[in-house]
């Protein structure tokens, strides 16, 4: 059983907001981090969604309980205010190392000392922040796949650093948020799922730079040919183009052109992908 209460979330974009409104729903009290008010008033319309979409197609979700974890939910800009009760705090600020290095300085600052830090980095080392943090006995990585209520998977992987106890305690915490525990046990770029999904990616972004076919054809050979329910780039605009955006500008060569591809054509237009209605794709606005 987790020895955790009260849990922070830092950063409430489409998988921050995932990772808090599981949480809550859990019956854990939350406190959703953003570095504005006004981010957090975005950060509130996807918490609202997302108890439309539990009350739908979540089992158990029914009678008011999907409603009733935006109840357990706070918010703050004020990071200090926002890890002062923290048993436990859950990092999903942008992909980006020097992003995460400083917010963990900042953090290891006004956390209290009973605070166990996890990153849900989909491609860093812990290892690569550890030394930032203040504590690297308290920080690992816990990594949640997109559409966290149906692709359940938590990633727990630590530094050398961290202490096989807070390793187990998350594991147990995973549980208790209705997640599938995979222990890493050896520290690697991807962990689990990225490993597999990122070569992936990166062949299909690869035929697009190259001049092969354009997405929708390389999206439709794929699941035609395997019977896959998304396509390469369909999966892009689920993930957000600004996270494979600040992937792909830290890769080689074609992964860069990608990246100045992405840049140009959709991020500096605001096409992110499915959580702004436009990316390689439309979708409906709710």
């Amino acid at each position: 059983m987790t020895e955790f209460t009260s849990v922070t979330v830092l950063g409430t974009g489409v998988l921050g907001s995932q990772i808090a409104y599981q949480t809550a729903f859990s019956d854990f009290d939350v406190v959703a981090y953003d570095i504005s008010d006004e981010l957090l008033e975005g950060a509130k319309k996807r918490f609202a969604a997302l108890a439309t979409t539990y009350a739908k197609h979540v089992k158990g979700a029914g009678d008011g309980k999907a409603d009733d974890a935006l109840t357990r939910i706070r918010y703050s800009s004020d990071l200090a205010d926002a890890v002062k009760d923290a048993d436990l705090v859950i990092e999903a600020v942008p992909e980006d190392i020097a992003v995460k290095r400083e917010t963990y300085g900042r953090l290891a600052e006004v956390a209290p000392e009973k605070t166990i830090f996890a990153t849900n980095s989909s491609t860093l080392l812990p290892s690569a922040i550890a030394d930032y943090t203040g504590r690297p006995d308290k920080f690992l990585a816990m990594h949640f796949a997109n559409h966290i209520w149906l692709h359940n998977v938590a990633e727990i992987m630590g530094s050398p650093q961290t202490d096989p106890a807070v390793f187990a305690q998350l594991v147990d915490f995973a549980g208790a948020i209705g997640m599938v525990p995979i222990e890493v046990h050896k520290e690697k770029a991807g962990y689990v799922l990225n490993s597999l999904l990122v070569p992936f990616m990166t062949a299909a972004s690869d035929l697009l730079v190259d001049g092969v076919a354009d997405p929708e054809t390389i999206d439709k050979t794929w699941k035609i040919g395997t019977g896959a329910p998304a396509g390469p780039f369909e999966i892009y605009d689920v993930v957000g183009l600004t996270t494979a955006y600040n992937i792909s500008r830290n890769g080689g060569p074609k992964q860069q052109k990608f990246a100045a591809f992405l840049k140009e054509n959709f991020i500096d237009q605001g096409k992110l992908g499915v959580a702004t209605g436009e990316g390689f794709y439309t979708y409906p606005r709710s």
